[in-house]
């Protein structure tokens, strides 16, 4: 029986996300996982009357590169102690001259350049096929888009999210081959992260600030650290202040069309599933293959 305090509304970000003024009956939790140990201790908290978690995408200390995220075990531990909606918080670097440094982005389509990070909970035993059509939740996007224009914030509704691998930034040459996809913004973290958040039936948005024009633009410097800190930073209240604004609409957005996103998707007769990986994954399929 799960002995974790339950959430509804999960934020994967910066540790600098979870010191939020309202937060109460807050609590520090490490689920287990069949996946290892998420990234860090969830802070659970209530805020508006919902109840939160906040995960710290790469450890409280920032000690995990991109490709080191246990993204498998974040999305599954984030799932089993409730959480149906989900805000990635992420910094790019901006594809685009009207996307500006400070600005924020809600895109609705992905790009993977990603190399090798496991992007799926299924396999060994199970096979499920989940639509990936729209990577993200409209729905929620639109919300987050509509708080931060209401805060003042230069926000888009829309845009392609290129996931690179990292650590290191693009070249010129991949910078600018990506602006001719179509690309809107470059970030290293939201795949497998939206992947594995369709598999786990979870409305996922993503709240992009935009950090730098990556190394594309003639008039601005060459992405550095010391600029994505400086800017990200600046952002770190502003998202703090969406997120707050968000939780407080959350009865606006019950659930999602994503809600059930493995209904048809589970391929692999109920009964051919091993009991051993059946019950492993229970937080995700239960209500499609019983535990027995």
């Amino acid at each position: 029986m799960n002995k974790n305090p339950q959430a509804e509304l999960g934020v994967i970000g910066g540790s600098g996300l979870y010191n939020m003024d309202g937060l109460a009956d807050r609590e520090e939790i490490m689920p287990s996982t069949p996946f290892g140990e998420p990234s860090d201790k969830i802070i659970v908290g209530t805020l508006h009357g919902i109840r939160l978690a906040f995960l710290p995408r790469h450890g409280v200390t920032h000690r995990l590169s991109p490709s080191e995220v246990p993204f498998r075990a974040n999305i599954f531990a984030l799932k089993s102690i409730g959480v149906h909606s989900l805000i990635s918080v992420s910094a790019v670097g901006s594809l685009h001259e009207n996307i500006r440094p400070l600005d924020m982005v809600m895109p609705d389509q992905v790009i993977d350049r990603t190399k090798g990070r496991p992007s799926t909970f299924f396999k060994d035993g199970i096979v499920a096929h989940v639509g990936f059509a729209e990577p993200f939740c409209p729905d929620l996007g639109r919300i987050l888009h509509e708080e931060a224009s209401a805060i003042g914030v230069r926000s888009h509704l829309g845009g392609t999210y290129v996931a690179m691998e990292g650590p290191q930034f693009s070249t010129r040459a991949e910078s600018e081959l990506y602006r001719s996809w179509g690309g809107s913004v470059i970030g290293m973290t939201a795949l497998p992260e939206a992947k594995l958040a369709r598999e786990a039936e979870i409305c996922y948005a993503t709240l992009a600030c935009s950090t730098d024009y990556d190394c594309w633009h003639p008039d601005h410097d060459d992405v550095t650290v010391d600029l994505i800190l400086k800017n990200l930073n600046q952002n770190v209240s502003r998202a703090k202040e969406i997120i707050r604004r968000t939780a407080a609409r959350l009865g606006d957005h019950p659930s999602c069309q994503f809600n059930d996103a493995l209904r048809d998707a589970i391929v692999t007769p109920p009964e051919l599933i091993p009991e051993k990986l059946r019950r492993e994954l229970a937080p995700l399929i239960s209500k499609y293959a019983g535990v027995s």
